[in-house]
């Protein structure tokens, strides 16, 4: 009996460890996330500061940022039979369809991707053309029956995952009058085959318009397309008609309706709501005015009576934000005097958020952040940071050298539709009352119980179904039942590291929920291995994040030792790491992870970063430039892609001149002509004068030095 409890407590003591470990991991993989898409969101307030601040970087042409933010649509693609200019050759061995589609065609596609075969650009140009036909004559919020049908299926993110889908197929039964699914957003980026996933889903929509129903995601979003795969994979597959089918596709996603009602009892939205939603006003606006979410509304100061509110502006200090003369020469120059008297974009931050956790429901709507500053190491707080927190009456307007706060007026109209969209596609829920800002994801809001609460009872709903989150068993509920998050991709962050699910409802509206796990090594795997095996990629990422801040973290570092011992203690370290990178990780739980303890309990800090260098050294042309571009990676590709037209990986160095200028004038790095020159050569490697910025993103990869120790051992 003895033997048999000691086992037993070891076994629970393991088995309790095992589950510590799979949560910190699932908290490094979930707030890495969140803090991509908070920068998404700041990249695009600095792309719309850009755009109303500066002038064409090349006389010749149209302003880069101005083809991303206000792309002129090609004529070409207007005609509705613009495909059919496009010849398919004989040599072509794909699936070929025609319209109206039938169930073979449909067939013939799910066979073909299967066996890895790519679409004609003819027929996916025409099976886009046909799509948007159709989702223009439906409205905003689509109205479902389960009269119809004993059960309809709602399914959360796809995220490109081919196989998930397949699955969902495979388990439920392919899209019918008998099945109807409601697929509630996100089903392109992050995975491999984004393509093949949505041409399935709009050649159903097509087969079955009134049993296939598909809700807009923030990810259906082009912005949000270029960071996190979707326009590369599309330029990969289509590299000769690549752009025109992107074009469609921007229009063909702000078609998509943004919410279902089933029974006039269930509401499917993908992100959430706020407590200014109002689903009659929602149904009432032009949806596809809004291309992109990230897109924030225009307004001009004329409107605002500065000289009245001249006494009430409050600049903030910040060192971190790039000073009016620490901007490039080229940037400087180019702006008119019309520029200098006045700042026309505005981003109205989302505030209220309330004073404690149980207060109650605050006025709040949209929170798209300003364009990102570094962290504070200072214990003194960043006001310039998402998380500040702002009152409700202040309107943020983004200079490059600071914010200034002024008194709004009552928003437009344009604005107050804006703002219903961005909610219903980022906003999260949360276990507190009241509703505030979401400054964790950077957009949207956190809405808490009282307001699930308010929004169903206004309109004589039960049940709230959203998507958006991860979640580790697939699906989750929460507000007490009435708010359920659903989420379809399994295998999300890593091998294993989460479950898919969908849910099902019948005539008496009780949701039944499926889960299911895609697995090809999984199996053969114990539980420990895959809680190693997902471990071990959440650690590599989050020390590549400790590197690319690896000058704020030793400036904070040194703060506390001032007798330059190299050790700190391990409270000091773990407030330091929160300060810069702000991800709300359990520090002291990881540290054993991340840093080395000397016999006396100190922290030797410059261990975080012993083993952790760039893929190449290049000559330093400013100090810490490897940090910067490890930190900035994601953002530098995006501006890259849309100087780099045709996608070919190529730009030439007066490009990569003028992208540097740009960017410079976002980081506040001081870079002048010639340091940027001398970066571009250093690593023009074969001496042509073009950049192979593929291989440029390669080199300033974070190398894992002890991973490679280990593997070598």
């Amino acid at each position: 009996m003895k033997a048999a409890i000691l086992i037993q407590r070891w076994y629970r003591r393991y088995m309790a460890r095992l589950e510590m470990r799979r949560r910190y991991t699932w908290n490094i993989f979930q707030s890495i996330e969140y803090a991509g898409e908070q920068d998404q969101l700041q990249l695009s307030s600095f792309f719309s500061f850009m755009l109303d601040n500066f002038t064409p970087l090349n006389d010749n042409e149209p302003d880069l940022i101005s083809q991303l933010l206000d792309p002129v649509v090609d004529p070409w693609l207007e005609r509705e039979t613009c495909y059919q200019l496009i010849p398919v050759p004989e040599s072509y061995c794909g699936p070929r369809i025609s319209f109206p589609l039938s169930v073979s065609h449909t067939n013939l596609l799910l066979t073909a991707f299967k066996e890895r075969q790519t679409l004609h650009a003819r027929f996916v140009l025409q099976l886009l053309c046909e799509t948007k036909k159709l989702l223009k004559q439906m409205p905003n919020v689509i109205h479902l029956s389960t009269s119809y049908a004993k059960e309809i299926t709602i399914c959360g993110d796809l995220h490109g995952r081919l196989d998930d889908l397949l699955l969902i197929f495979y388990k439920n039964g392919l899209p019918s009058a008998d099945t109807p699914y409601v697929f509630n957003g996100d089903f392109v980026d992050r995975g491999k085959q984004s393509m093949e996933v949505v041409i399935l889903l709009f050649a159903y929509l097509l087969l079955y318009p009134n049993h296939m129903h598909l809700n807009r995601g923030n990810h259906e979003d082009h912005i949000m397309n270029l960071r996190y795969g979707f326009t590369k994979e599309v330029m990969q597959k289509y590299k000769t008609h690549g752009r025109e089918i992107l074009q469609l596709f921007q229009d063909v996603f702000s078609f998509l309706p943004v919410a279902t009602v089933i029974d006039a009892k269930v509401l499917v939205v993908h992100g959430g709501i706020s407590d200014q939603t109002d689903l009659d006003f929602l149904s009432s606006i032009e949806r596809c005015k809004v291309k992109s979410a990230l897109r924030l509304p225009r307004r001009s100061l004329e409107q605002l009576d500065v000289s009245r509110s001249c006494g009430h502006i409050h600049r903030p200090r910040s060192t971190d934000r790039v000073r009016s003369t620490d901007r490039p020469r080229s940037c400087r120059s180019r702006r008119t005097p019309s520029h200098r008297k006045r700042h026309r974009v505005f981003s109205r931050q989302c505030s209220a958020s309330s004073s404690s956790s149980s207060s109650s429901s605050s006025s709040s709507s949209s929170s798209l952040c300003s364009p990102r500053t570094p962290a504070c190491i200072s214990p003194q707080p960043c006001l310039s940071s998402p998380g500040a927190a702002l009152s409700g009456d202040v309107l943020q307007v983004p200079y490059l050298d600071s914010l200034s706060s002024l008194s709004p007026p009552s928003p437009p109209q344009y604005e107050r539709e804006w703002k219903q969209i961005v909610d219903i596609l980022w906003s999260d829920p949360k276990p507190q009352d009241g509703c505030s800002p979401n400054t964790f994801r950077g957009g949207g809001c956190y809405f808490g119980p009282d307001v699930t609460r308010q929004l169903l009872l206004s309109h004589g709903l039960q049940l709230l179904i959203r998507s958006h989150e991860c979640k580790q068993e697939g699906y989750e509920l929460c507000h007490g039942g009435h708010v359920i998050t659903i989420f379809s991709a399994s295998n999300y962050y890593e091998e294993g590291s989460n479950r898919g699910a969908y849910v099902k409802l019948g005539r008496e509206l009780v949701p039944r929920f499926y889960q299911y796990q895609v697995s090809h090594c999984t199996r053969k795997l114990t539980l420990t291995q895959r809680v190693r095996a997902a471990e071990g990629s959440a650690l590599r990422a989050l020390r590549e994040k400790l590197f690319s801040y690896r000058s704020e973290l030793m400036a904070g570092f040194l703060q506390h030792d001032q007798n330059n011992t190299g050790c700190i203690s391990v409270s000091e370290w773990a407030q330091v790491l929160e300060a810069a990178l702000r991800l709300d990780l359990p520090w002291r739980t990881l540290r054993p992870h991340l840093a080395r303890l000397t016999p006396e309990g100190s922290v030797e800090y410059e261990s975080c970063f012993k083993y952790m260098g760039p893929g190449i050294s290049i000559p330093q042309v400013i100090p810490h430039l490897a940090e910067t571009l490890v930190r900035y990676r994601s953002d530098l590709e995006i501006i890259f892609n849309i100087i780099d037209k045709d996608h070919s990986g190529l730009i030439s160095v007066e490009e990569f001149r003028h992208t540097w200028r740009l960017f410079s004038a976002h980081l506040g790095v001081d870079l002048d002509d010639g340091a940027i020159d001398d970066l571009a050569r250093s690593i023009d490697f074969n001496k042509d004068g073009s950049i192979d910025f593929t291989e440029f993103l390669e080199a300033f990869r974070v190398v894992h030095r002890l991973d490679k120790d280990q593997q070598h051992v």
